[in-house]
């Protein structure tokens, strides 16, 4: 995703309102059978010319989006035990502190230290997710 990422900046091509709706149509379904697709919008929203604030702002509102309307099927379903929902509270509120702690730090950036720092971001987080579904 960096590098075509970084070929559809380079052409001066970004990803149209419809383009994004369709995308975010692929990641919603996704979303829905696996348990996460965090980084795979990170790169969308790039293309989309989207930095800083406004990155964070629409990454933060797809996510809850997401979050919310699963926790709300799963516990219709009688899916969702109190333990899990309660780590799940925690977890989230941690990374809600965490981005408003980010805020200031990202504000600042320059928008090609931000791409830079998300290319940073997104290959350490595809590293990681390729080493721990190694089959050794």
């Amino acid at each position: 995703m960096i590098p075509a990422r970084r070929v559809l900046a380079a052409r001066g091509l970004r990803v149209s309102l419809w383009q994004l709706a369709g995308v975010g149509a692929l990641i919603g379904y996704l979303t829905g059978i696996v348990a996460s697709t965090g980084p795979i919008t990170a790169p969308i929203f790039l293309a989309r010319g989207l930095v800083k604030g406004a990155f964070l702002s629409t990454e933060a509102a797809g996510s809850l989006a997401v979050y919310v309307s699963k926790v709300v099927r799963f516990g219709v379903l009688g899916a969702l035990p109190s333990e899990l929902l309660i780590a799940g509270l925690i977890v989230g509120s941690s990374l809600m502190a965490g981005a408003v702690i980010a805020r200031r730090f990202v504000l600042r950036l320059e928008p090609d230290r931000f791409r830079v720092l998300m290319d940073g971001l997104l290959l350490v987080s595809g590293l990681t997710m390729l080493w721990t579904a190694r089959p050794w």
